[in-house]
């Protein structure tokens, strides 16, 4: 585990909850988002490359995809080619495709307009991959990325009509820039380490939130890997998070039912987390129930 990764699993478990009982109600975990419901705020994540390291299996992607389509959890989808994103699409499962900020414009363009075409339910780009560790533009299997300013990132906006999301925030500056060019969503992330001794996404996200209110969804991903870390973030301001290699284990060994039955227990952890607090409902959290470990 890199220090990032290290440093965000112990702030998840510096934060304490109270018991609120005196109100008890049977919760719903029922999310809406971009005109859909569905079942949990317990999202997959846009994993990339499945089949390439796991070459021993048929197609990861798809039983990635089938396992969220079955749970009705809503499924995001990274780099890859455009006929991945159609046998994806084809299970029914509602997916976001983020695409890297390939330094080539045409090839970012099209492929948005294949996201939007194919019926995507939401499109976006990863924005922590510009850079590499030397401060170079990243390479990503042999595609050269580039800086993307607000004004670039902009026009993506408008030429589509899918909600975009700008993933890789991890600032309040960063935030707020997204909600100034018109993004209809924010991943808070930093992208499974990429940038070493980075603030945890849930140390960050109570600032963000309070910025930004409820103009657009706040995402979550990096280290969730329970329903009680679905909680908290949900508690601290959330609109939903992302389960990623938490549940690459679960693909290897279960497949399609692998997958849903792990965002099934998940979700039924984070249920049984929100009786017990007070929450009714997705809308209902109270970032007042958490408390830091500091003893």
């Amino acid at each position: 585990m890199n220090i990032t990764n290290k440093i965000t699993r112990e702030y998840f478990d510096s934060l304490l909850l109270e018991f609120r009982l005196m109100d008890g109600i049977i919760p719903s975990t029922e999310f809406n988002l971009y005109g859909e419901t569905f079942s949990s705020p317990i999202m997959t994540a846009a994993l990339s490359h499945l089949k390439t390291f796991n070459q021993d299996l048929e197609n990861p992607m798809v039983d990635y995809a089938k396992g969220a389509a079955l749970a009705n959890c809503v499924h995001w989808i990274g780099m890859g080619s455009n006929e991945e994103l159609e046998s994806v699409i084809k299970t029914g499962a509602a997916t976001i495709k983020i695409i890297k900020p390939y330094e080539d414009e045409d090839k970012i363009y099209k492929k948005i307009e294949h996201a939007e075409k194919v019926g995507a339910l939401a499109v976006g780009m990863d924005i922590d991959h510009i850079f590499a560790n030397d401060g170079s533009l990243d390479i990503v299997l042999g595609e050269k990325m580039s800086i993307k300013s607000p004004s670039t990132l902009g026009k993506y906006i408008s030429s589509t009509k899918l909600p975009f999301i700008i993933k890789g925030v991890l600032s309040v500056k960063d935030a707020v820039k997204s909600v100034e060019i018109g993004a209809k969503g924010i991943v808070i992330s930093h992208h499974g380490g990429r940038l070493d001794y980075a603030v945890p996404p849930l140390m960050i996200l109570p600032d963000i939130a309070k910025e930004i209110g409820k103009d657009i969804p706040i995402f979550v991903d990096c280290g969730i890997t329970s329903g009680m870390d679905a909680y908290k973030a949900l508690a601290l301001g959330a609109t939903a998070v992302s389960v990623g290699g938490h549940l690459i284990p679960y693909i290897r060994k279960g497949g399609v039912q692998g997958v849903y039955d792990r965002l099934q227990a998940m979700t039924n952890e984070l249920r049984g987390l929100m009786a017990n607090t007070g929450v009714k409902d997705v809308n209902s959290f109270d970032s007042t129930v958490i408390h830091h470990k500091n003893f």
